[in-house]
């Protein structure tokens, strides 16, 4: 296969999908065309923020447009236009039109940052730290009108390790990618490369973060609660309250204790049992975690013990107890 004579319209926006777009444009495919999401405000300034494909393609020197929307005729002609023999999407954050997928003769291929049908939706990578999976890899599908539904073309995988974050997971996601990708779209070009459906029975949901995702709560397992601190960060970042309803936002590694007795008769989750140069140990609703840093809000990430000498932790207090507005039910 000769790539100079290969069109691929690539349309991605996160930095997962920046080392993609780079190994296509390296490996000398022909990229008339790249779309990405609008530019939005972001930080304290609210200033408007490019995507991190955005930068790259216009680094390339490559065309790029930014639809609001993918359900226009304009915007659909505007992508046909580049006469595109395969489209390639990774991290996008919207759902392909039959418009846009059919036309293009090799069809349309997805890096996908799960093992599908594992995680399909918005989230993959951050569900697969939060639900304490063993293991997570990258999926190339082929793309129909569905979430994250079409048939596999190629997968690998990588363990998720105990202090791996979805910071850490995701960036080495975003690395394996290209190679899966160059081979992939090799292997379908050339038709050597043959899909196979997915397992709807085996699927599973990963819906956007909200905020109150990141919400700790404290009768859940010492694993849970572990997995869910590595599984937020950093975004939206695992927090509780503690006393006077002081926001604390608690960062990676909160670790299970090993050995940690299950709660006694009015030891209610959340209970902080001890405060020491290693950290808080909380209670949880089989045992205890130990917090190693936390952020009072207002004030600056520090450890555990200058929480507490700052009296803003202290052994007794319950953490959990604040705004009911933030509860949230997580798949």
């Amino acid at each position: 296969m000769d790539p100079s004579s290969l069109r691929i319209v690539f349309m991605g926006s996160a930095s997962f999908a920046v080392p993609s777009l780079a190994a296509l444009a390296d490996a000398g495919f022909v990229v008339p065309l790249v779309v990405t999401r609008a530019d939005k405000p972001s930080g304290r300034g609210l200033e408007m923020a490019e995507t991190p494909v955005k930068r790259l393609a216009v680094a390339r020197g490559l065309p790029v447009i930014q639809p609001k929307t993918l359900r226009t005729a304009e915007v659909q002609a505007e992508i046909a236009a580049a006469g595109a023999d395969l489209i390639v999407v990774a991290a996008y954050g919207r759902i392909l039109p039959s418009e846009i997928l059919d036309p293009p003769r090799f069809g349309c291929i997805n890096v996908h940052g799960s093992l599908l049908p594992r995680w399909r939706g918005a989230a993959p990578v951050q569900w697969s730290v939060i639900r304490g999976d063993p293991e997570t890899g990258i999926t190339i599908m082929r793309m129909d009108p569905g979430l994250d539904t079409g048939p596999i073309l190629s997968r690998a995988a990588t363990p998720i390790a105990p202090d791996d974050t979805a910071a850490t997971v995701y960036d080495r996601l975003a690395a394996m990618g290209p190679a899966l990708l160059l081979e992939a779209v090799a292997g379908v070009v050339d038709g050597t490369l043959q899909a196979r459906p997915q397992d709807d029975s085996l699927a599973t949901l990963a819906p956007p973060l909200q905020k109150e995702t990141g919400r700790i709560d404290w009768a859940r397992g010492s694993r849970e609660v572990a997995d869910l601190v590595r599984g937020v960060e950093p975004w939206p970042g695992a927090y509780t309250y503690g006393a006077k309803n002081l926001r604390l936002r608690v960062f990676p590694f909160v670790v299970a204790v090993s050995g940690a007795p299950a709660p006694g008769p009015g030891e209610a989750p959340g209970t902080v049992l001890s405060i020491d140069a290693e950290g808080a140990v909380v209670r949880t609703g089989d045992g205890a975690v130990r917090i190693v840093e936390i952020q009072p809000a207002g004030s600056r990430r520090m450890t555990a013990r200058e929480a507490a000498a700052g009296r803003r932790l202290q052994v007794g207090d319950v953490l959990g107890s604040g705004p009911e507005s933030d509860a949230v039910e997580t798949p």
